[in-house]
């Protein structure tokens, strides 16, 4: 399974695609977009088409997006989230489900500690994907967010869900 993580951002936006065979993570690519020198409808427009091309070009079965987290500061949540939407609507105009994650969830799964800062995350997605040197940290981010991810859909949890789910399409719910 293939799965494209974002981090979202509206003046910078992390993207990271893994391969994942049951326990095991393979690094396809990262990268780190820069839209500090844009007007919001141009970062829009590109933040659209580079999702849209990393889909086409590499077609993940799966993409995965960190949640908004709200501060004090409402300009920039709203920003935040037309990026999001733009992301959002980038995957799924290609046929992509999206999946999203606290922040909190995607350190937890990542590092072991949902507190973690993003030093530890950068490591351990280092660590987990077998690179060479650490990524950057809007990149580290969005491969920790597909690693959040391939937790969440191929763990323990997500097959009981699986078999829940086989067992209401027979009609053996409860039995």
């Amino acid at each position: 399974m293939r799965i494209l993580g974002i981090d979202p951002g509206s003046l910078l936006m992390g993207y990271g695609l893994i391969d994942v065979e049951g326990n095991h993570y393979r690094y396809i690519s990262c990268g780190t977009l820069s839209l500090k020198t844009l007007k919001m409808p141009a970062r829009l427009k590109l933040i659209f088409e580079t999702i849209s091309e990393l889909i086409v070009e590499h077609k993940p079965q799966q993409f995965a997006i960190e949640r908004v987290f709200m501060g004090k500061n409402v300009d920039s949540a709203l920003k935040l989230g037309q990026a999001r939407g733009v992301a959002m609507c980038a995957a799924s105009m290609q046929g992509l489900e999206v999946s999203e994650y606290a922040a909190r969830e995607i350190k937890q799964a990542t590092t072991g500690s949902g507190a973690a800062d993003k030093g530890q995350i950068q490591h351990m997605v280092k660590v987990l994907l077998g690179l060479n040197k650490v990524p950057g940290e809007d990149a580290a981010d969005a491969l920790a967010t597909a690693i959040c991810h391939a937790h969440h859909s191929s763990g323990p949890v997500a097959k009981l869900q699986q078999k829940i789910q086989s067992n209401d399409n027979l009609g053996l719910a409860g039995k």
